[in-house]
């Protein structure tokens, strides 16, 4: 993929998540490219570490969305990719987990679209992405209602992709596989914790699946990103560009 964002070049971006991970990644992946990059979430000193504008928001609340969107105004490209994870049996998955699940995962991919495209079509130009998982194109075992979400996704996407297309705005996801980042740092600390089994243990049996062998590079999804971005994407619409090493066809 190339690194090039014609098109996006000084362009005004918004990630949400954008204080680790992935997020942080496709942050100074379009900063380093000389676009105006806000990043969202909900902790201030995660955010402020960042070096980049920020604003604080909660992807799950209405409210809280429309008024950021509100403050920051009309955006080029907007990347959606605040999310969380919780580990569970499928049938023992309590009320809450589920709603959290959804409400991250799903309903602020929804939320911010909402918040966010209009303003798009009206200037005739855009795109809107959003980081959804591998987890959107297969299950996984004890991750159901995580996986029910970015299912929907995927869904939400191809339908806007469907309404969009013509206006000049694009909507496209991004579908990593195990990516080297926190939150599956923190996934292997916890289970590390609750089983004493060896940290390079639980990191092989994360990337059991990818022909690769290894975890994902935040940089290679932040590469999808720009890609999408870019003039030469611009006939790219309702996509899950799968990053995984190959774990999906595997």
């Amino acid at each position: 993929m190339t690194t090039a964002v014609d098109a996006a070049q000084g362009a005004k971006v918004v990630v949400t998540g954008g204080g680790s991970g992935i997020g942080l990644a496709i942050a100074h992946a379009f900063a380093g490219q000389g676009c105006a990059v806000t990043v969202t979430g909900r902790d201030a000193d995660k955010l402020r570490r960042t070096g980049l504008d920020y604003q604080i928001m909660d992807v799950g609340d209405p409210a809280s969305v429309d008024r950021v969107a509100a403050r920051i105004g009309a955006c080029d490209i907007f990347v959606a990719n605040a999310g969380a994870a919780v580990t569970a049996p499928a049938l023992k998955t309590s009320d809450d987990a589920w709603e959290a699940m959804l409400r991250v995962n799903l309903t602020g991919v929804f939320l911010c679209a909402r918040a966010v495209i209009p303003a798009m079509v009206e200037r005739g130009h855009g795109r809107f992405i959003a980081v959804a998982s591998t987890a959107s194109v297969k299950g996984y075992a004890y991750s159901a209602a995580y996986c029910a979400a970015k299912h929907g996704v995927l869904g939400l996407i191809r339908s806007l992709a469907i309404e969009l297309a013509g206006t000049g705005v694009t909507a496209n996801a991004i579908c990593p596989g195990f990516t080297d980042t926190p939150l599956v740092e923190g996934a292997i600390e916890g289970l590390k914790a609750r089983t004493g089994r060896d940290e390079a243990e639980l990191v092989a049996q994360f990337v059991k699946g990818n022909p690769m062998k290894r975890l994902i590079d935040p940089a290679e999804v932040a590469d999808a990103a720009l890609w999408l971005a870019g003039a030469k994407a611009a006939s790219v619409n309702g996509q899950s560009i799968i990053v995984d090493g190959g774990e999906t066809i595997a």
